[in-house]
């Protein structure tokens, strides 16, 4: 994240996610903190990112999961161009042997 980006109002809710040590305390946390369709909206993006380093196409991906093309191509722009947030998350769900949830979402 760029300086311009960083605060510790952020930093003190990333240390408060640091803390957490379970899914259940997860859906706990998040479900205090955000909306239910923010925490869905995440999830399908982490997803979307997950689906394009498989080499899904935007349109598979799109039924699939109900993400515009638009927020496909940012996930895609992340990807190539970002900090390496989705990479790395990826990365260790893959060495933790989590395998990306089954979607079926048709239009």
């Amino acid at each position: 994240m760029p300086k311009e980006n960083k605060s510790a109002l952020k930093d003190y809710l990333f240390q408060a996610i640091l803390t957490l040590e379970s899914v259940d305390e997860c859906y706990d946390f998040f479900e205090d903190l955000c909306t239910i369709k923010e925490v869905e909206d995440m999830a399908k993006r982490l997803c979307g990112a997950k689906m394009l380093k498989e080499n899904m196409v935007y349109t598979d991906i799109t039924d699939q999961t109900g993400l515009s093309t638009a927020t496909i191509s940012r996930i895609n722009r992340c990807l190539k161009h970002g900090k390496g947030g989705y990479t790395t998350a990826l990365r260790r769900l893959e060495n933790e042997q989590i395998e990306r949830p089954a979607l079926n979402r048709k239009r």
